[in-house]
């Protein structure tokens, strides 16, 4: 191909980029290169004039089509220098502004800055203590285990003593008191700061101080009382305003250690016999300089408190004053300082000798922070996009079932061009059917709604590794994206070395403390792999965010440039989720840059819910746009997040001075209505009308869709005498055998179908299993079975996935063979059976409802839920859009525990059962669904209707509702009179809620600002329940052995302690297998060989399990059965 290259860049900036280009190019012009190369080394090119980009680069590509055509195919740098297609402009105008746009934009940036310096300046000085010095120093022999009292509580302790000795005894301290008492600061202010234990810091603190304060404290972690007697207590507890919440932080939430030797060395926390540095003149120029620019910007915080938009300033101010920290301890020590102080910050990790001087280093730590926060707008707006306006245009032979992509991302962009004065929020319900593409849609949404209508900068959530990965690779090939435009994190680089082949501890939080270097911690998590190969810019933010060399750098700031960002929500939610430590940091700088879509967003459902709604706060309260996706979202979900968002944007616009307003979009397949929501009784009652309309025309629409499911429930025998396992069981093949005869295919004179019996759990996964290998079969009928579950090696599961996704990608029309049949494995067993009836049966757990791209030709449900029965209907016929005559889908009358006879709760875990409150009366399948719901069809009509009066008591589906509602907080109360909180300004913030707990809901955990603490997370954390152990099924000298890892260098066996046997199937099983998996033989195949079989064991070897369980015996293993545990009788 022929291509122009045009520059536009300034300064050093177009020294490189004439060093790229003359190496590639003929210079025909001062700064215009045109060449013959391949699309290869166009992509060189590329990746070397980003590699050296700045913010004075600017180099468009042309490519010469024709003799009268030509296309822009990128822009490097600066796109303001070209126009759409390329061309450079002849003429300009300038308005000269005292600041850029980007900080007028943010009007509270010098107020940030301030606030965030001041608290830098004094967030380490308690570590002037006696006993923190000694603790640092080698030379010293007497250590602790921990500090009795940390040192960020000692530095609130002398900060406020500090505010507090600036007025008279009868007089309040105000702000501008203690501000100039500060700015006029000498040696003796020291004699009055004493300090002793169990004081109450933030009694008697003026505004500004207590959010200093307050930033002082949490530098670390979220405050959180140590005992959860004390977090118990808190939960029937509101805060009226900010000052409230801080009066109940005391020296227990989380700031006291108290082992045997506390009262030993508590005295020492509060001595300073080396003094308090008031004469260190650096500091406290520094102290006295941030004084007086606070003064200057006391009008602008009493703003920010009437509006309540001191919540984004705080927010801002503890993650710049965090960065900042985390970077300048992660330096050596500045060898220039001359201070004569004798006293230190830290010690070196690996040499244990003295680092950084206290003062150096909170000086060091204000700098570092200030920059952070004068980067914050560059962050917000400047950030690498991606062009992909090429791949997501409008084709002329877009298939039917796609072109409502494109109508309704043309509504989108028309409303948001001429609506853009009135607000930039946007919350957007994508509820398009399954099989609609949601996902590819979903970027034309987002591009819609960029301002250029162009291009993309936004993350994609999901719930589920594989699903990730494999969204990754459909974006890149769909989009036609580069690995320099999309980076993929998931948690395990070996998840991701598999995927690719085929198409910090508690330990470490002590040494950290004993060097006095928390800051100095990862920012991401050691196991997080991020796949993106993009090149990072030579900046200022990349220099805080460290340096190229670090592998732990390097995945920092691969996180935060890549344009778009595939990932599993663990690593996003991390930035709402983080109790202690820094790791939220990237996650929010992320989130500061992006816009945010969840897929599958109903996937999720008890704590999670609450979390992810904590997620979508923040997200509306820096100013991204959200849109959560999923063709079966509940009303009370869309309503729940929607009051998340409202509030959180209601915050950000505060700060712009922008609308509160926040637009509004329900899109599916048949419409895509926009609105703009006001936070006004009329706004309210407008989007009750727009979800109402929007969801009574999906129902009618889903109403006259071709019917590709029914059901039928399969009713059991209730006898004390047949109520036992083997029983169930046998109902559960008769029901197989019977789909089977009503949906299969003829083949070579054969009648054969894939089927799916979906079970609530492992061990009844593994049971029914083992029931099928062994079971007596009609004479004309023939099984192979399959289990399928989470408690497998990640290599034999790998090799599962694929051959699933291989085998279950029904695509065939009427009449036509499923190319399944030519795939060697299935081929095999078609040639080896000589029965009349074949049958594929998947027993899988609930690992295969979501993100499978399967299509079964019928499947048996042991329910859990409605939800769960709508997913795997979603399974069946997945591709095949033929109407269906008789029932493909059985329901069993009871799931196990139900039949089994059980008291209580058996629709949990999974399921909407977790209290007394949402237990149902029966279990009976017969009296708790409407059975006219299944037999004419399975849909996800029941799940996104409103229902008016919920009997949650006696209906599977209105517990489903009900539940969602009260987990959301929008029960029993109108979730709209929170958001309508009158005109007034001053509260924004504050809260309406009538919830006697607030721990229990969402709405509770967004108000009476408990999020400035730990609570929430510690009440309602991302995936709750029982921790899950990593152990490895390690292969050496001729043996398998499980082993359990303090790191993958060293394994200790774990057999014996979890009572662990391996097992062997016997011939007749072997027989009925599916597909047969061997562990060993696959560590040795020829794809691996890069490392020894002992190695890929340790790497491919992993399974994830829970250590203990009070419904189970000894643990189990065989390589197609996977990790089980022996239920007990």
């Amino acid at each position: 191909m022929i291509v122009t290259f045009i520059s536009q860049c300034k300064k050093n900036a177009l020294k490189k980029t004439r060093r790229v280009l003359d190496a590639f190019a003929n210079r025909i012009g001062d700064n215009t290169w045109q060449t013959i190369i391949t699309e290869d080394g166009l992509l060189t090119v590329k990746k070397m004039l980003r590699q050296s980009a700045s913010r004075s680069t600017a180099v468009s590509c042309h490519w010469i089509r024709s003799r009268s055509r030509t296309q822009l195919l990128w822009i490097v740098g600066n796109k303001r220098k070209f126009n759409e297609q390329g061309i450079v402009a002849v003429n300009w105008t300038e308005k000269d502004l005292m600041n850029n746009q980007l900080e007028n934009d943010w009007r509270y940036l010098p107020l940030i800055q301030s606030i965030t310096t001041m608290a830098a300046l004094l967030h380490d000085w308690g570590k002037a203590s006696e006993l923190f010095q000694d603790k640092l120093n080698p030379t010293v022999k007497t250590k602790h285990k921990g500090d009795p009292i940390r040192h960020e509580w000692i530095s609130l302790l002398l900060f406020s003593k500090l505010v507090k000795s600036s007025a008279a005894t009868t007089e309040l301290v105000t702000d501008i008191s203690w501000l100039e008492e500060l700015s006029k600061l000498s040696d003796s202010h020291s004699s009055g700061l004493h300090i002793s234990e169990n004081e109450t810091p933030f009694d008697g603190l003026p505004k500004l101080a207590m959010m200093i304060a307050y930033l002082i404290v949490s530098h670390h972690r979220l405050p959180l009382p140590n005992n959860e007697i004390d977090c118990n207590g808190l939960r029937t507890k509101r805060n009226i305003d900010f000052a409230q919440l801080c009066r109940r932080i005391n020296q227990s939430w989380s700031y006291e250690n108290k082992y045997d030797e506390y009262e030993k060395f508590v005295n020492k926390c509060f001595s300073f016999s080396k003094g308090l540095m008031f004469e260190r003149k650096q500091w406290a120029n520094q102290l006295k300089q941030r004084a007086n620019m606070l003064i200057k910007q006391l009008s602008a915080f009493n703003e920010c408190i009437e509006n309540g938009s001191w919540q984004v300033i705080l927010h801002h101010s503890r993650l710049s004053l965090m960065l900042g920290d985390h970077k300048y301890s992660s330096l050596p020590a500045n060898a220039s300082w001359e201070s004569g102080s004798v006293l230190f910050a830290n010690s070196d990790r690996n040499t244990n000798q003295l680092k950084q001087k206290l003062d150096e280093h909170l000086v060091g730590v204000a700098n570092y922070a200030n920059k952070v926060v004068r980067l914050l707008p560059e962050i917000e707006s400047n950030l690498a996009t991606v062009d992909a306006q090429k791949a997501l245009q409008p084709k002329a032979n877009t298939p039917s079932q796609f072109k409502w992509q494109d109508k309704s991302a043309k509504a989108l962009q028309q409303f948001h061009h001429s609506n853009q004065r009135m607000s930039e929020g946007y919350f957007i319900v994508n509820m398009a059917s399954t099989g609609k593409g949601k996902t590819l849609a979903n970027a034309k949404f987002m591009q819609a709604l960029s301002d250029d209508s162009q291009s993309l900068r936004y993350i994609l959530a999901l719930g589920l590794r594989s699903l990730t990965l494999q969204t990754g690779d459909e974006y890149r090939s769909r989009l036609t994206l580069s690995k320099q435009d999309i980076a993929v994190l998931v948690g395990s680089s070996s998840v991701r070395e598999l995927h690719s082949i085929e198409s910090a501890t508690s330990s470490s939080d002590e040494q950290s403390e004993l060097f006095g270097s928390e800051s100095d911690l990862p920012l991401l998590d050691e196991m997080d792999h991020v796949e993106w190969e993009g090149e990072l810019p030579d900046d200022e933010l990349s220099t805080i965010l460290g340096t190229v060399e670090g592998n732990h750098n390097q995945k920092n700031r691969q996180l935060l440039y890549a344009p778009l960002l595939v990932c599993t929500i663990e690593h996003i939610i991390t930035a709402t989720e983080t109790k202690r430590g820094g790791r939220y940091i990237l996650p929010a700088l992320r989130l500061l840059s992006s816009d945010l879509v969840i897929d599958e967003i109903d996937d999720f459902s008890g704590d999670d819910l609450i979390a992810i709604g904590r997620l979508v706060h923040l997200c509306g309260m820096l100013g991204r746009k959200v849109m959560i996706s999923s063709a079966t979202i509940p009303p009370s979900l869309a309503q729940g997040y929607f009051y998340a968002y409202q509030k959180g944007w209601a915050l950000f616009a505060a700060s712009r001075d922008r609308e509160d307003s926040v637009n509004v979009a329900f899109i599916d397949e048949f419409s895509s209505p926009v609105e703009n929501i006001s936070r006004s009784e009329s706004g309210v009652k407008k989007f009750i009308s727009l979800q109402d309309l929007f969801l009574k025309n999906r129902v009618k629409k889903l109403d006259k869709q071709v019917v590709k499911r029914k059901g039928k429930i399969h009713h059991l025998p209730l006898d004390a005498v047949t109520r036992n396992k083997q029983s169930y069981f046998e109902n559960v093949v008769e029901a197989c055998f019977s789909l089977h005869k009503d949906n299969n295919i003829e083949y070579q004179s054969r009648l054969i179908s894939f089927g799916v019996v979906r079970v609530a759990n492992i061990s009844i996964c593994v049971e029914l299993t083992r029931y099928l290998l062994n079971c007596c079969l009609p004479s004309e009928t023939d099984i192979r079975c399959m289990a399928y579950h989470s408690q497998q090696t990640l290599l034999l599961r790998q090799i599962q996935e694929l051959h699933l996704d291989a085998v279950l990608k029904r695509k065939e029309g009427v009449g036509e063979p499923p190319a399944a049949f030519e795939q060697s494995t299935i081929a095999d067993h078609i040639g080896k059976s000589e029965k009349t009836n074949l049958i594929f049966i998947l027993v899988a757990t609930p690992v295969e409802e979501v993100g499978r791209d399967h299509d079964f030709d019928w499947s048996v449900i042991e329910p859990s839920s409605f939800r769960s029965i709508v997913q795997m209907a979603g399974r069946v016929r997945r591709h095949r859009d033929e109407a269906v005559r008789q029932p493909n889908i059985a329901l069993m009358q009871y799931n196990w525990l139900g039949f089994e006879g059980k008291e209580g709760k058996v629709f949990c875990r999974p399921g909407y059962e977790v209290n007394e409150d949402t237990t149902l009366i029966d279990h009976d399948l017969t009296k708790i669904i409407d059975e006219s719901l299944v037999t004419q069809k399975i849909d996800a009509t029941p799940r996104i209707e409103i229902v008016q009066e919920l009997k949650h008591k006696i209906n599977l589906v209105h517990l489903e509702h009900y539940s969602i509602g009260k987990t959301l907080g929008i029960d029993k109360l109108n979730i709209f009179e929170q958001i309508v909180t009158t005109a007034e300004r001053p509260v924004r913030g504050r809260s309406r809620a009538s919830s006697d707990n607030w721990s229990s809901s969402l709405v509770g955990h967004i108000n009476n600002f408990w999020l400035l603490t730990g609570l929430p997370q510690h009440f309602k954390s991302f995936r709750t329940g029982q921790a899950n152990t990593l152990i490895y099924l390690r292969y050496q000298d001729g043996d398998l052995v499980f082993c359990d890892a303090l790191d993958k260098s060293q394994l200790i066996p774990i057999e014996g302690l979890h009572q662990l046997q391996h097992i062997e199937l016997n011939e007749h099983e072997l027989r009925r297998l599916w597909l047969k998996r061997d562990y060993v033989s696959t560590l040795k195949n020829e794809k691996l060989k890069h490392n020894s079989t002992t190695l890929n064991s340790i790497k491919f070897g992993e399974v994830s399990f829970i250590p203990s369980s009070s419904n189970g015996g000894r643990l189990f293993y065989n390589d197609q059965l996977g990790l089980f545990r022996e239920p007990k009788d």
